[in-house]
């Protein structure tokens, strides 16, 4: 992937653990989930099994890791999940101030998630940006049966907006979401607040830290 080029005509946005801080709580629920059906993890392991993951592959590696789950987990762990969001998430740190400076540069922005749009009403709800991205921006793996790290979410979302992928740019923190990026032939921006970002960086992605840090990697 370059490492420089033209400001983007479109950003799109992965939801959990890019807006919003959400994939401790998430992982948090799944930890606490799976060490009642045999499997004990903690919050980090939880975190890098299975975060960009559909529930159904989480499933799969959770059986496959010695989980002992009932066909009916998926809405099981959904309730959970949801449950455990609601009591709260907050924004990624320098979100507000960075979707201002998008807005102040006319450039278009959308959401692009494997999760659901209910999920995303509560994360998003909380924090002002539901009524920002919904309907019209907002693309669930959900809703459109495709998810990452298949390029057909990010693609959808180009087409919506009328841009041709190589003019988006996406900003992602999970494996799957990179790769679903490189093969949409997008940019791709790799979120690692708390790691060196190596894995994503070898998948494509150009790694950075801080919000802030986005307006400079995007000429604006």
């Amino acid at each position: 992937m370059p490492k420089t080029c033209p400001t983007p005509e479109l950003v799109i946005f992965d939801c959990d653990g890019v807006l919003v801080d959400s994939e401790p709580a998430s992982n948090q629920a799944m930890a606490d989930n799976l060490a009642r059906h045999g499997l004990v993890l903690t919050v980090e392991q939880s975190m890098a099994h299975f975060v960009g993951g559909t529930m159904a592959g989480v499933m799969a590696k959770a059986r496959s890791l010695g989980a002992d789950l009932p066909e009916d987990w998926i809405a099981e762990i959904y309730a959970e999940t949801y449950a455990r969001l609601e009591q709260g998430v907050p924004l990624t740190p320098g979100i507000p101030d960075l979707l201002a400076r998008l807005d102040a540069h006319r450039i278009p922005v959308c959401v692009a998630s494997n999760g659901s749009e209910e999920k995303m009403r509560i994360t998003l709800g909380q924090n002002g940006l539901w009524d920002r991205f919904h309907p019209q921006a907002m693309f669930s793996a959900h809703s459109l049966g495709v998810a990452k790290p298949e390029p057909g979410l990010f693609l959808a979302a180009a087409s919506h907006f009328g841009v041709q992928a190589r003019d988006c740019l996406v900003i992602e923190d999970s494996s799957s979401g990179v790769i679903a990026a490189v093969r949409a032939g997008m940019r791709c921006l790799g979120f690692a607040p708390h790691g060196s970002g190596n894995r994503l960086a070898a998948l494509g992605a150009e790694v950075f830290s801080d919000m802030a840090e986005v307006p400079a990697l995007l000429s604006i």
